[in-house]
């Protein structure tokens, strides 16, 4: 009863979509199995929309929806959809029929009941989770999107009681770890702690052929320099969103200057966390390892809180206005605002890395407006000689960040751009691709994402160019349909009589 007993516990709690999912797709097989997601939150709620709970039609559960407040009506209601075969929207909290379940927190949680959900879509979605690539859910039933990250991954190479205290804590959380060690005592300790993701390193020079993805932390926690330079350097060398390394600000300084004599660049060097740890100083394994991973879990949350956490997003807003009869054309009336507005609201809920808007010299009433809305103005002298100056000005403000993985090609002229294509394009190259571009009517055109390995290129473009040809040279590039009613743009007093046109049928 015990074994039972802890087994329902361990899936009633699960946190991470992919282990809902994966048992979700397992229940079915025997039963059928709904899927509640919470679509929407207000106030203090313990998890955020997008949170999955799978509940068979025998009670199981997996997953959960809040503090333990309202998981046991909701897993109820799951089974009366099951019964029914009907889906169900419902409201806890501030303003539900439920009175007798308040939530302590004041606020609300809407959940959605799928008694049969689309198996290809979760599936899916399931699929690319275990492929370590990021997913969205289109949630037809509510017309929203949620995206999903990969679970975190954590690398640690080092000798001694540091290594292994912080191994023992990550897996105590969780979390995939894989130990590096050098063999001897260590791996016999980390052998008795039931460690089973265990690496025996060779010499100095023997490296692990690993290249970390971006869901994935690399620790170094050796204090010899022959050991750690080669780690370090093939860490740098993939995707790793945090690279840490143990030791005093003096040993790192002189650590830096060693990769720099190994010819690794400063942007890569930028990226090491050093001395690792929220607390400095620490002198004992247990609380360093507290420390170290306290960082790993802020920078992962921090780094993918957002889609576009490490994108710029690019607004090229210097055009001439050369076709439009009326003045300047961004700042004519579109919809109840300006046209420029429209742009510059782009993701208004989304963290982005960066937001730069190139304006003319002088940057005058578009400046100001973009000012006003949060974006980096940056006039552009040679805006007349065409697009490509303008996007070179952008791509140059943010090559020297090493924080900054990709850029968004944005225009200001196309007012209708929805937000979840914008995602969309961001999850391509997430996904692997080097460049996304928007398909419409055939056509190629802006929107578009590049990765850093086109950063080079793009400054290089020159006239009228916005990085279509790039586009097309690159291998494997996605091409993202978006329907013509958004894609347009506007360039003439008929473009825009048009748009207002049918933006009221």
């Amino acid at each position: 009863m015990t074994q039972a007993i802890h087994s329902f516990t361990h899936r009633q709690y699960q946190e991470h979509p992919e282990d809902v999912l994966s048992t979700w797709i397992s229940w079915r097989a025997a039963m059928p199995v709904a899927l509640v997601i919470i679509i929407r939150t207000t106030g203090g709620a313990v998890r955020r929309p997008g949170a999955l709970m799978a509940v068979a039609a025998d009670g199981r559960a997996a997953g959960y929806i809040s503090g333990g407040c309202i998981d046991a009506d909701v897993i109820l209601q799951a089974q009366r959809c099951l019964a029914e075969g009907k889906p169900a929207q419902l409201t806890y909290g501030a303003g539900s029929p439920f009175l007798d379940l308040p939530l302590p927190c004041g606020g609300a949680i809407e959940v959605c009941i799928l008694p049969e959900p689309d198996e290809s879509l979760f599936a899916n979605c399931h699929a690319r989770l275990l492929a370590r690539k990021p997913a969205m859910l289109s949630l037809t039933e509510t017309g929203q999107d949620f995206i999903y990250h990969p679970k975190l991954r954590l690398r640690i190479a080092g000798r001694g009681a540091d290594p292994l205290a912080l191994a023992r804590l990550a897996r105590a959380s969780g979390i995939e770890t894989t130990l590096y060690l050098p063999g001897g005592p260590d791996m016999r300790i980390a052998e008795n702690d039931g460690h089973e993701n265990l690496i025996a390193l060779g010499s100095a020079s023997e490296l692990p052929p690993v290249r970390d993805d971006a869901w994935s932390a690399f620790v170094m926690m050796f204090h010899d320099a022959d050991r750690e330079d080669g780690l370090l350097e093939d860490a740098l060398a993939g995707d790793a969103f945090f690279v840490g390394a143990v030791g005093s600000a003096r040993t790192h300084s002189a650590r830096c200057d060693r990769l720099r004599q190994r010819g690794i660049s400063e942007a890569r060097i930028q990226r090491i966390h050093g001395p690792v740890g929220l607390v400095p100083s620490m002198r004992d394994a247990s609380m360093l390892a507290v420390s170290v991973l306290s960082q790993v879990v802020a920078e992962y949350h921090k780094r993918h809180a957002s889609l576009f956490t490490r994108t710029a997003l690019v607004l090229l807003a210097a055009g001439k206005s050369s076709r439009f009869a009326r003045g300047d054309k961004l700042l004519s009336d579109f919809q109840g605002r300006k046209l420029i507005d429209h742009a510059a609201s782009s993701l208004p809920d989304d963290t982005a890395a960066a937001r730069i808007a190139i304006v003319p010299a002088p940057s005058g009433d578009r400046g100001a407006r973009l000012a006003e809305a949060g974006w980096t103005v940056i006039p552009n002298p040679d805006a007349a000689t065409g697009l490509a100056s303008s996007l070179r000005c952008g791509v140059r403000a943010i090559t020297a960040s090493p924080d900054i993985d990709h850029v968004m090609i944005l225009l200001a002229d196309m007012p209708a751009i929805p937000a979840a294509h914008l995602r969309r394009l961001q999850m391509a190259v997430l996904s692997g691709h080097p460049a996304a571009m928007t398909l419409s009517g055939g056509r190629l055109s802006p929107p578009a994402i590049f990765s850093r390995s086109a950063f080079e290129s793009l400054t290089a473009l020159q006239g009228d160019s916005g990085g279509r040809d790039l586009f097309q040279s690159l291998q494997d590039g996605a091409s993202i349909s978006l329907d013509p009613a958004y894609a347009f743009d506007i360039d003439t007093v008929t473009d825009l009589q048009l748009a207002e046109e049918s933006a009221h049928v």
